[in-house]
């Protein structure tokens, strides 16, 4: 099938040749004649299927021959990155219809914003900014005909379910209603009972990431993540990195210590402004930086295909989240590496993660790292060394393979501990 098969207006199909898009993705396959029949549809297909045209091409095409400047279809996003995505992609794919796109979120001056609600079709919008402007009458939904909840296991877990259960008591009632989420849990089926009338259920890849991507655990302990990262980081070839800490502080401080090692590399996180984040965005996506530092809800929206590589430097907090992570590799059938710096207290989540994966993933450790390093005493911190520790005198017990049995490792059984002789991984 190619996309002629859809049969979209010439405008909208003009835009897609103009993307060089030539062949469905699978969510965009099973997704688009659904929402062109204008059922309401339920959406489960994890991050880089190309789920954002699976919903932007049917809304295009929707809305030609429409009213021009009246607000036809608003598309909530959990991040003014995923928002701005979403918004390119409709300039992209709507180059040649004349629809006009708006994004509307916070950490950014209001006032231009109520100048483009004025005079657009489309909206792409974050929940809080969007009920700023809903409260101050300064965006008019009444001619809504199309709702788009855009990674809602993501929205939810940012706290934003009580804001979307708050916007749609402002939408019309008779309405199209597209749910889309990389995962399931039991919020979302309620709210998707709550807001869909008879859907259709289009599903891809949910529960386990793509094929596409190679994982490997790096069993470490926790003051020589850094140390293994700077290592690991060394022994790769690399496109494009993109690396997961748990907090925004981690972020920036790691960002910080890449770039003074030698590394392109850049931080986003949250207490960033906008133009900041904009910038690192961009120069990200460019090339500019080879290294990206991120918390979980600062890379939401990150839509760059070259990443070659995902990093937990802290393993996420759950398999699902372990799934969008990695879902940042691999894209568009390209390959793709995910490793994960993992400590002794994390074999519970590893198990959850191996369980969700199908099979134990590989356990690896660098040849040429000394894990035999302890931790400097607070008087020694403060001389800041490169690496920051001192070399331990006693070393603990080895095995036959040469390779330690304490610390990080001692949770792990012989058959979780295959691989652990390859160097760091060469990549084509």
């Amino acid at each position: 099938m190619n996309f002629e098969s859809f049969n979209f207006h010439p405008n909208v199909a003009a835009g897609v040749v103009a993307a060089g898009y030539v062949t469905p993705t699978p969510i965009q396959d099973q997704a688009i004649p659904q929402v062109l029949k204008n059922h309401d549809v339920m959406g489960l297909a994890q991050t880089g299927t190309g789920k954002t045209a699976a919903f932007v091409l049917p809304i295009l095409n929707r809305l030609m021959g429409k009213k021009p400047g009246c607000i036809r279809a608003l598309i909530v996003a959990p991040t003014r990155e995923l928002a701005e995505q979403i918004h390119q992609a409709i300039e992209t794919l709507g180059r040649k219809t004349r629809l006009k796109s708006a994004t509307v979120y916070g950490g950014v001056n209001i006032n231009p914003q109520i100048q483009k609600l004025k005079r657009v079709d489309i909206v792409v919008a974050c929940p809080g900014r969007l009920l700023d402007h809903i409260g101050r009458h300064t965006v008019n939904l009444s001619q809504l005909e199309v709702l788009v909840i855009d990674e809602a296991d993501q929205m939810f877990d940012m706290g934003f379910f009580p804001d979307i259960r708050r916007i749609l008591t402002h939408l019309p009632k008779k309405r199209q209603t597209l749910l889309f989420s990389a995962t399931m849990p039991a919020e979302i089926r309620r709210l998707s009972k709550d807001i869909l009338r008879n859907p259709a259920t289009v599903q891809v890849g949910v529960t386990a990431p793509a094929d596409t991507v190679r994982h490997a655990l790096y069993p470490v302990t926790q003051h020589l993540k850094t140390a293994l990262l700077l290592k690991l980081l060394g022994n790769i070839t690399a496109e494009s990195v993109l690396v997961f800490t748990r907090t925004k502080h981690r972020a920036k401080s790691l960002g910080k210590k890449l770039s003074t090692a030698g590394f392109s590399a850049t931080s986003l996180q949250g207490n960033l402004s906008q133009g900041r984040r904009q910038a690192a965005m961009e120069g990200f996506r460019d090339g500019t930086f080879q290294i990206l530092v991120a918390t979980d809800i600062a890379a939401r929206g990150i839509d760059v295909t070259k990443i070659s590589h995902v990093i937990n430097y802290d393993i996420p907090s759950t398999p699902d989240a372990y799934i969008h992570r990695i879902g940042r590799t691999g894209r568009a059938t390209r390959s793709g590496e995910a490793f994960t710096l993992i400590t002794g207290d994390d074999k519970e989540m590893v198990r959850a993660i191996d369980r969700i994966i199908g099979t134990p993933i590989e356990r690896r450790t660098l040849a040429d790292f000394n894990y035999n390093v302890a931790p400097l005493t607070s008087q020694k911190r403060s001389s800041h060394s490169t690496q920051g520790y001192k070399t331990q005198k006693k070393k603990p017990a080895r095995g036959a393979n040469g390779r330690a049995r304490k610390g990080a490792f001692s949770w792990m059984s012989s058959q979780e501990s295959k691989g652990h002789g390859r160097r760091g991984m060469q990549s084509a």
